[in-house]
């Protein structure tokens, strides 16, 4: 969020009001002053809060569907005529390891470690 939220005119966050990490993103874009906005989906865009020519960067909380984000998308691009520029910040690789005990009777069992 910070290094392109600096690039941003707007920011839209879709996830859920619900969601701690979803509203810590639109906290982030508005401490950054750059109009944020948290969203379900594209029924809850305001097409008031652009005018055109404006650079949107849309996120999303860990939650939301991939498939929301691109209805949003879409829905942008349908009202405005506006490109997509996709970028990452970083790719995350996680890995979670089983307890000990577990790993230890598996690492037994199937002789694999």
């Amino acid at each position: 969020m910070r290094t392109l939220g600096d690039q941003a005119d707007a920011i839209l966050v879709v996830g859920s009001y619900n969601s701690s990490n979803s509203r810590r993103l639109a906290e982030l874009g508005k401490a950054r002053n750059v109009p944020s906005y948290l969203i379900d989906g594209p029924d809850d865009i305001d097409l008031a809060w652009f005018h055109g020519g404006e650079t949107v960067l849309i996120t999303a909380g860990a939650s939301a569907p991939e498939s929301v984000v691109q209805e949003c998308v879409e829905m942008l691009r349908w009202r405005f005529g506006g490109s997509v520029e996709l970028q990452s910040v970083r790719e995350e690789q996680i890995r979670f390891t089983l307890p000990t005990p577990l790993d230890d009777m598996l690492s037994g069992e199937f002789g694999v470690r």
